[in-house]
């Protein structure tokens, strides 16, 4: 018989090789960001070459898959929950976009 501690080691080494370890520890990471944070404490106002700055992080993370990582940033930096509009982000920057891929 299997004890405790050979279960949990091979419960471990499944979960990471299915991918779902780092899933899920980030996916706690940021649960306790947010119960951690402090609503009665003000945000500074962000700027707007720092929301312009945070929403490309924001959006290099998502496009990456890190989306609990996104998720924190959102919180700590009071970036607005909904991503500003991709057309917008290009004009302000001055980017361009390849069509073929969709990256700027």
């Amino acid at each position: 018989m299997a004890t405790v501690t050979e279960l949990k080691a091979v419960l471990k080494d499944t979960l990471e090789k299915r991918g779902v370890l780092g899933h899920l520890k980030a996916r706690i990471r940021a649960e306790v960001f947010s119960a951690l944070d402090d609503d009665r404490e003000p945000r500074p106002t962000l700027s707007h070459e720092n929301l312009l700055i945070n929403e490309l992080i924001r959006e290099y993370l998502e496009f990456n898959k890190y989306k609990y990582t996104a998720s924190v940033l959102t919180a700590e930096s009071g970036q607005p929950a909904v991503p500003l509009d991709r057309q917008f982000l290009i004009r302000e920057l001055n980017a361009f976009e390849e069509s073929k891929d969709n990256t700027m």
